[in-house]
């Protein structure tokens, strides 16, 4: 039997350890603007012109873009007058701001927010829970009222939740057919970015964004058009106020927040108002059921525990909430993609 030296362990643990300098190294990289500037040129440039265009030490940013060329985010050429870089296919498409696919807001929201929580997760598993008092000195009561803990940080991650959906909202409201629901409300809607997807998707359908008064009026004045008249906006919070009467409620990255019980009780107050033949659609990433991966959701499911109060679930622990709560007719679909949906109906 193989040794654990024999088979490189240790670099395997060298590897994780090098995780967060990887990381680290492409947020600098797009918060400094590397990949929006070799977007703009139509030729590769130096790293000196490069530091002077962006205001850097030439020595620091040439290790930043040696180091972005070994991650595969930048490509080098050497010639007679020196070395040059240029961005990748992915970085393009991905990274640079201008990209109508980029993720530069989710990065730039892991970097400065979700990072610093994850500085304290030994304290977090030794506690249970989350760790704004510690990452920002305020308290986490209202977990929301910490999340949004300012207007700069609210839409950054509203910016940040509309790049996902981005990538993956077309796959998440196309895995069921939900042209029979015309009457939608996107509970914890956001920004908007779903119910964008979705209208587009069911030129039939009606939209109503379901959030927080604050996060309702920076999606009214950023990111729904005025003259998007299937998308509307009904401001309140949804745990506390009313739930209005429709044909589908969507509950997209939001029973994970929450520990079950609360789960539960939203679940119950859907089922009451939902019309019949109505359902509910629970879109999350799902943990395999002996919960040996994937790996993405398990690390999600630890930062739930840094970030929130919830966790992340396998497909028939959300299935036996949503029977619990009276929905009778239970179907999963795996995307294939980081989101899977379920779909419950009364």
């Amino acid at each position: 039997m193989d040794s654990a030296e024999d088979l490189n362990y240790p670099q395997i643990l060298f590897q994780y350890n090098h995780g967060f300098f990887f990381s680290k190294t492409m947020f600098t990289a797009c918060e400094l603007g590397v990949f929006d500037l070799l977007l703009e040129s139509e030729e590769p440039l130096s790293s000196d012109v490069i530091a002077g265009r962006l205001g850097t030490s030439t020595t620091g940013m040439e290790r930043l873009l040696d180091t972005c060329v070994g991650l595969k985010l930048l490509r080098v050429e050497l010639n007679s007058e020196g070395v040059f870089y240029r961005n990748t296919e992915l970085s393009n498409l991905y990274l640079a701001k201008a990209s109508p696919k980029s993720l530069y807001h989710n990065m730039m929201y892991y970097s400065k927010t979700v990072y610093l929580c994850w500085h304290y997760l030994t304290d977090a598993v030794r506690e249970g829970k989350n760790q704004y008092e510690r990452a920002f000195g305020i308290s986490s009561k209202d977990l929301f009222g910490a999340v949004y803990r300012s207007e700069e940080e609210m839409i950054k991650f509203m910016y940040g939740l509309n790049e996902i959906w981005s990538i993956c909202g077309r796959d998440v409201i196309a895995a069921f057919d939900l042209s029979p629901f015309t009457h939608i409300y996107d509970l914890g809607g956001c920004a908007g970015g779903l119910a964008q997807e979705c209208i587009s998707l069911y030129p039939n359908s009606t939209v109503t964004i379901y959030d927080l008064p604050k996060v309702a009026q920076v999606a009214k004045e950023r990111f729904i058009p005025p003259e998007e008249h299937r998308i509307m906006f009904h401001e309140g919070d949804f745990f506390k106020d009313p739930v209005p009467e429709a044909d589908l409620y969507i509950l997209a990255r939001i029973l994970h927040d929450w520990p079950d019980d609360k789960c539960m009780h939203l679940l119950e107050k859907i089922h009451k108002v939902c019309k019949p033949g109505g359902g509910v659609l629970v879109v999350e990433t799902l943990l395999n059921e002996d919960k040996s991966g994937p790996l993405d959701t398990q690390v999600y499911s630890l930062n739930m525990l840094v970030q929130a109060e919830g966790k992340e679930k396998t497909s028939t622990e959300y299935s036996n909430l949503l029977r619990a709560a009276g929905f009778k007719e239970v179907q999963v679909k795996k995307t294939g993609k980081l989101y899977d949906v379920i779909l419950g109906r009364k």
